[in-house]
């Protein structure tokens, strides 16, 4: 398949990807928007099982921001059709590979998709494999918010000190604290931000940037974008002396 050598010990626990340039991949085919969208499952089923094969335990997949409700209806309309029936399609899929599903959002998603994403996430929820997170109408302004607003309930009522509330408090209270920060954050489509996602877990993650768009994004590009991970020195505000010293 590829030569780019990968160190079985040193992949990420935890990957991110910023899944973007499905439109632009089909404006270049010539098509609509949405015909890209749909190439765009097939990469995120070809990356789910590439992660769960190299050894990642956790990926999480920037699949519809709160911002993206914005976007022309027939095009939001289309994309809620195609999330709704590709649950039911890559179910089966799910459970073969045992990997368990999740999904983090303000919950503001048709009621028949809400509840088929339930019923996934429940026949999966016994799975051992790979965690994969879909962040749904989500975005890391919205999570921060999410966790001020149920800490301030806490103390509101009592349960809670207010001299007790610290960075550890409060990523506790992030809607996605059952995920371990990731250590590698990736972006398709050559574009250079973030994009409102995972605002407070980033804050020590590598970032890989490339400028191939999300359909064309394959298990060689995965392997690239953590070949290239391996390479970096994580410091976390140290230096490398003392890195090297541990």
């Amino acid at each position: 398949m590829s030569d780019i050598h990968i160190d079985p010990d040193r992949v990420p626990k935890h990957i991110a990807i910023i899944m973007d340039g499905n439109g632009r991949w089909a404006k270049k085919q010539g098509n609509i928007r949405l015909v890209g969208h749909k190439f765009g499952v097939g990469s995120v089923r070809k990356i789910t099982e590439a992660a769960a094969r190299i050894g990642a335990r956790y990926l999480t997949l920037y699949a519809f921001s709160t911002e993206n409700w914005n976007r022309p209806a027939a095009e939001v309309e289309g994309l809620m059709k195609l999330l709704s029936s590709t649950i039911e399609s890559e179910l089966s899929s799910l459970l073969k590979n045992n990997v368990r599903l999740c999904v983090v959002g303000d919950g503001r998603l048709p009621q028949t998709l809400k509840d088929k994403l339930q019923r996934a996430v429940e026949q999966t929820s016994s799975n051992t494999g790979l965690t994969l997170t879909l962040a749904l109408s989500y975005s890391g302004r919205w999570e921060i918010t999410e966790a001020a607003r149920q800490i301030a309930l806490e103390v509101q009522s009592g349960t809670l000190d207010p001299q007790n509330v610290d960075s550890q408090c409060l990523a506790a209270h992030m809607p996605m604290s059952f995920l371990p920060d990731p250590e590698l954050l990736i972006r398709t489509s050559g574009e250079y931000r973030i994009s409102n996602f995972m605002i407070w877990q980033t804050a020590y993650s590598e970032f890989y940037f490339t400028d191939t768009l999300w359909p064309d994004f394959d298990e060689e590009q995965l392997l690239l974008a953590i070949a290239d991970y391996q390479k970096r020195e994580r410091r976390f505000g140290q230096t490398s002396e003392q890195i090297s010293s541990k």
